[in-house]
């Protein structure tokens, strides 16, 4: 795409450089020169009209020429540069705010423009906090993963496969997904879960189905699942998740999400009764209120951990994403993990610990003796 821009800059009869920058960049080895010229290369009217060396890419009439520049060591010289029509800042990730400071006002010449590609990692890098928190008036952002690639190749799509089985759901999103790299170390379940396909079969020891539901407030989702048991591992077969999904309408959205819904038992939250009362008499006649006590949430996720693993279908995209944020909370000082739980991202998790309530062992509360003086 550069080096299209460069060419209709050239026959505009501007003059100037694109630079190509990273912030770590040693050599040329390490730059994006030959990205740029197999670019040119594989549109043969840019190939006519461009001049490619061992070392540099430039126009034929001279007019635009590219340099490849690291920010870290060469932003003195780069701010001495005249014309920037575009800088493209490569593997934005690593780039620092003194570098953005440094180098965006030096850009100004009219209609230039300035591109940042990067994968995602830290939540409030510097590259996210300017182009993703709080982005310019005038900027265009655009997230691209593996779906958008028409020549997705075969190879990568199984390694993609293989990465969603093996790998824990923070790190796959991470690589696949364009997401954060989340702290595992705070992921409520970090280390139980897994995702693959499987089919239950109550014939051969499968224990179930437990279904569960969470009703949504204002913005947060009406969550539903259905859950299996086998052997020490918990599966989670289906969800049913939308926000802003009216109480008439919860039971026929959730029972075509999860067929058989209506038939067993199914679990929610006891804080709203009356809505419960309502699902018996308008689609889920056998929805019972859960039970809750003091620390039932800390039961309940000792209880889910205490599984060999939690293996999420992978259909069940909900419930993979929360599985990834549903973390403790992290000191802002220290960074230490700590044991209170954020209240986010559990819709889901909350109907899942509802499914599997009565099987749920409550703490023991010791009594403690007052002697009066």
């Amino acid at each position: 795409m550069t080096a299209v821009r460069g060419y209709m800059a050239a026959e505009s009869g501007k003059s100037g450089v694109i630079l190509c920058a990273r912030e770590h960049l040693n050599s040329l080895d390490e730059s994006s020169l030959e990205e740029v010229k197999q670019a040119i290369r594989s549109v043969p009217w840019l190939h006519d009209y461009y001049e490619i060396g061992e070392k540099y890419v430039r126009t034929k009439n001279r007019l635009v020429s590219y340099v490849f520049a690291g920010l870290r060591t060469n932003l003195d010289s780069i701010k001495s540069k005249a014309r920037i029509l575009i800088a493209w800042i490569d593997e934005g990730e690593q780039v620092s705010e003194i570098a953005y400071q440094k180098l965006l006002p030096t850009i100004r010449e009219d209609e230039s423009e300035i591109w940042v590609t990067w994968n995602r990692e830290k939540d409030g890098s510097p590259t996210d906090q300017r182009f993703v928190k709080s982005p310019p008036k005038d900027s265009k952002i655009a997230e691209v993963n593996y779906p958008d690639n028409p020549w997705f190749p075969h190879v990568l799509e199984m390694q993609r496969r293989e990465d969603q089985r093996r790998l824990d759901p923070a790190t796959y999103a991470w690589i696949w997904e364009g997401a954060y790299l989340e702290n595992s170390d705070a992921q409520v379940f970090h280390g139980k879960i897994s995702v693959n396909e499987f089919a239950p079969d109550p014939e051969n020891g499968w224990k179930g189905p437990y279904f569960g539901g969470d009703f949504g407030f204002s913005q947060d989702p009406t969550a539903a699942v259905e859950l299996w048991i086998y052997g020490d591992d918990l599966y989670i077969h289906r969800e049913a998740f939308k926000v802003e999904l009216e109480l008439d309408d919860t039971a026929e959205f959730v029972c075509k999400k999860i067929p058989g819904f209506d038939k067993e038992v199914s679990r929610w939250d006891c804080a709203r009764p009356e809505s419960v009362s309502h699902l018996t008499r308008h689609g889920m006649p056998r929805a019972k209120s859960v039970s809750k006590w003091q620390g039932s949430v800390e039961d309940g996720i000792q209880f889910l951990r205490s599984f060999g693993k939690i293996v999420i279908h992978p259909r069940c995209e909900n419930m993979r994403k929360e599985a990834r944020m549903y973390s403790y909370k992290v000191d802002r000082l220290t960074g230490d993990v700590t044991s209170k739980i954020e209240d986010a991202h559990n819709h889901g998790w909350d109907a899942v610990r509802y499914a599997v309530e009565p099987m749920i062992t409550r703490r023991q509360i010791p009594n403690v003796a007052f002697k009066m003086n």
